[in-house]
Parts: structure tokens; sequence; C-alpha cells
């Protein structure tokens, strides 16, 4: 009998009475297992939207929550964090000492400590940091660093993209591997690879011979099962072990190479910091985290034998990692000690803002406790969602007291830092919204010392020059469309 007589003879009357059946109770099925395990561990308000979701349409939602509905990484994977926070522990016991020169917040120490806990990682002092503010100079200054290696060249990008602008850092990577530099490369595969130059870049790579790495990439068949939306967003470049790169700019045109970005004219203003001294150690430990993660190659030689004495003079730094690798969410921890613990002045600087309900309510008390909050964020914005979920916040924080800074189209500000008081900076690569705090891994860096946090207030001025302030009465007088996106993309935030 072939499959057409086969076909033919099954009972479709009968089939057709029973499937409503069978759907309905498969429906139910779903409603009651989502509300066994959906809530457990999870914000209530990710909890509620995702109870929402399944129980508005029970079958989709839940095959969506079984591909997004936890951030956590394969078991293989988070016991290997496990195992390089214990190596970062052993190589860094007694560089917690620093130079107590000037007065420190009273403070401070607690959050150096629930820093150390989270992430591993030491203060440490004697170190050198200059801002880079300028897209093309930080390019130009990383370059040179390359020229100049030696031994070793460490990349780690979100974006790798070779084009007009970064060609003389790709030149500077295959001359420096030419002449027998160890260099390697990591980036992250999805954000690359759909990026307009990204596929070309990782054929460079291949004929140039220089080692190279995707990072989380989507693999369900070849690897454990994750959510296929984690991202690592870190920017780094480290040389030699004693200069180090980090902060928000990926190695890409400051146009992304997109035609709409080009037809629009936007451009990604960024900033970069350059780092001299123990912190470099730290810098590169991320490195060697990732580059672990995805090979199974533990660089020992490369993560020991670099730090340098601390100088007399110079600042406090301490890097904070973080990601799904990690059991807490670290940057948001660290930003909301932050928050609290500000006294009289807070400016914060992020493109993508969208804050979960802590975090909101840190921002909202230090502006009513009579702390000075500004928020830098953009006028325009390439990501719709994210952009309009935003603009939900901001009602709620110009009643508080914040003053709203709107960078001027078409530049895409993009930096990510905020400053507390006098006394401390955080400079990195994560945004103030739920995707840094959970689904991508990060890199923030904790400065402490009043001559880096006055060149930070020097770059927040030319931002002020560039930005008009949002008052609460124009912000109410905006159309109702508006409104509606706003707040139907702030649904969305809570779906983590």
């Amino acid at each position: 009998m072939d499959l057409r007589s086969t076909l033919k003879s099954l009972p479709w009357k009968r089939i057709a009475k029973v499937v409503p059946a069978v759907v309905l109770v498969v429906e139910y099925l779903a409603r009651i297992v989502a509300l066994l395990t959906v809530p457990r561990n999870r914000r209530p308000t990710a909890a509620m939207a995702w109870l929402m979701t399944i129980f508005s349409a029970p079958i989709p939602g839940t095959l969506l929550f079984s591909l997004l509905g936890t951030t956590r990484l394969p078991k293989n994977r988070r016991d290997k964090q496990t195992e390089i926070n214990e190596y970062i522990l052993d190589t860094t016991e007694g560089l917690d000492r620093v130079t107590e020169t000037g007065s420190w917040p009273g403070w401070l120490a607690s959050v150096v400590a629930l820093n150390r806990k989270l992430g591993a990682m030491p203060l440490v002092g004697g170190n050198d940091a200059r801002l880079l503010s300028d897209y093309s100079e930080s390019i130009r200054s990383m370059t040179e660093a390359v020229r100049a290696a030696e031994k070793w060249v460490h990349v780690e990008f979100y974006i790798l993209s070779r084009d007009v602008t970064t060609r003389p850092f790709f030149d500077a990577l295959a001359d420096a591997h030419a002449r027998g530099v160890t260099v390697r490369v990591l980036y992250d595969h999805w954000s690359t690879i759909r990026s307009p130059r990204g596929r070309a870049t990782r054929r460079w790579l291949r004929a140039s011979g220089i080692p190279f790495q995707q990072m989380l990439p989507f693999s369900p068949f070849r690897r454990s099962w994750r959510r296929p939306d984690l991202r690592n967003h870190r920017k780094l470049v480290v040389v030699d072990g004693q200069v180090g790169f980090m902060g928000s700019q990926n190695m890409v045109d400051a146009s992304y190479n997109k035609r709409g970005n080009i037809k629009r004219g936007l451009q990604w203003k960024d900033l970069m910091v350059r780092l001299e001294g123990p912190i470099v150690a730290g810098v590169n430990a991320l490195f060697v985290t990732d580059w672990y993660s995805e090979t199974d190659e533990l660089l020992q030689r490369e993560a020991e034998g670099i730090r340098e004495a601390p100088a007399e003079e110079g600042l406090d730094c301490q890097l904070v990692p973080s990601g799904p690798g990690f059991e807490g969410e670290n940057n948001l921890r660290l930003f909301n000690a932050l928050l609290y613990y500000a006294q009289e002045r807070l400016v914060i600087v992020s493109p993508y803002f969208v804050p979960d309900d802590s975090m909101l309510y840190a921002i909202t008390t230090a502006a009513e406790r009579g702390v000075e909050v500004e928020l830098f964020a953009c006028e325009v914005a390439d990501q719709a969602v994210v952009y309009h979920a935003q603009r939900s916040y901001y009602e709620t924080l110009l009643r508080a007291g914040v003053r709203i800074w709107l960078y001027e189209k078409p530049v895409v500000l993009h930096a990510k830092h905020f400053t507390v008081d006098d006394d401390v900076a955080v400079v990195g690569s994560s945004n103030m919204d739920m995707r840094s705090f959970s689904l991508n891994f990060e890199a923030s860096l904790l400065v402490r010392g009043k001559r880096f946090v006055r060149e930070l207030r020097e770059v927040e001025d030319e931002y002020r020059r560039q930005s008009r302030e949002l008052s609460l009465d124009d912000w109410l007088e905006r159309p109702v469309r508006s409104q509606v996106l706003d707040n139907l993309a702030r649904l969305t935030a809570a779906v983590q």
C-alpha cells in the first residue's frame, strides 16, 4: 500500500473531532507547568510577562519560553567560569593592597569587597588611564600599541570589521604576526558575521594565519543547548601585558558600514580608556577567560608575570566582569551600590537605558534625597524597540528630578560610563539595560581617583554642549502615538 492509499484510509473525521480536545488538554497542561516553573528564581515582572505570554498563547508561548526562558549557560561553560575565577583568585592574591594616598570615600571598601566576591578581580593601585573620546584617535592609539608589540597581542571585540577606517589596525596585526609576535583574536560570532564586512573579515583572518576564535557560536547539534541570543559584548586589546584598552567602541567604521546608517548620516561616538600598570593583568585575565571558554586552552604563560610594581602615585582600578557565566548580575549589583552611595552628584551615560525596578528606584531615590542626577541618552537610535522602551522611563525620571540630556542627531552617543561625586567613575562596555545585565558578557572598570573623574567630567561637559535638555512639560506634550509605542516597547523589557 502506497502513502497516498494509506492517507486516504485514515479516519480523518474522527481525527478532526479528537484534535481540538487534545490541543485543549495540552494548553491546560502548559499553563499548569508554567505556573510551577516560570516564577522560580525569576524577577516577578519577568515571571508575570512570561506567564501572560504562555497563558494567552500556551503552545507558541511555551516554545518561546523553551528557547529564550533562561539565561544560564550549559554546565560545562559554567564550570569553566568557576575554574577560571578560582585561578584568578589564586594568581592575584596580595594585589588588593593599594596606595592609599588621599582620602577614600567611607563606603568604597564595601563596594570593592562586593566586586571581588562577585567577579574575582582585585582592586589594584599604581595605574595610569587615558581617556580616548575621539573615534579615530582611539583606533590610532590601539594601532600604535600593536605596532610596538614585542611578545603577544590579544584582541577581543563584539564586532570586528576590516574596513577603510580599521584597515591600519588589521595591517598592524598582520605585521606583528609576520615578525613572530603571537596574535590571538576573539569576536562575537553572531554580531560580527551579520555585520556588512564580517564574513570578509573572517576570510582575511584565515588568509593571514592569525589564530582566531568565534565567541558564543550557536551550534545546538554539536554543543550543549543554550538560548541563542547570548552575546559577548566586551571590547578590549592587550599588548605584551604592558598596555591595555577597554570601553564601548567596536573595531568597525563609525557608521557600522550599514546602508541605513549611512543614508541617515548616523555616526557612533564612543569612549575607550588606555591603561598602564597592574590593572592590565586584569584586562588580560578577561581575554584569558574567554579564550579558555572557547578553546579549552588556558594561557597561563601570558597570564603570569605581567604585573609591574605599583607606582608611588596613580589610580586605583578594579575590573568587574559580568555575564551569564556568573551566578549574579555583577554589573547591576555594582551600579546599584554606587547609585545608593552617591552623596552629591551622579552623571550617567548610557545609549540603551532600560533599567529594572531596582535600578529605577536607586536612581529616583538618589534624585529625591538631593543628589544632582543627570542622564545622557540619544536623540536618535538604531534599535527601535529599545529606543521606545527607554523613553517610557523619562516621565518617572523627570518627575523625580533627574535632568535628561539628549545627544543631538545624527550622532549616536554609544559611550557607557558614569561618575559618582568627585571620587569614583565606571567605564566599560555595559549598557544600563536588561540585556547587558542578564544576557551579555560585559566588562566594567571601577576607577578611584579625582584626576580621572575630573577628566571624565570634561568629557561629560562636551556631551552637554552637544545635547538638548528635555523638560517634563515638553515630554508630556509628545504625540499619543509615541506614548503608545513607548509603553508597548516597555512591556518587552520584562521578558528575559
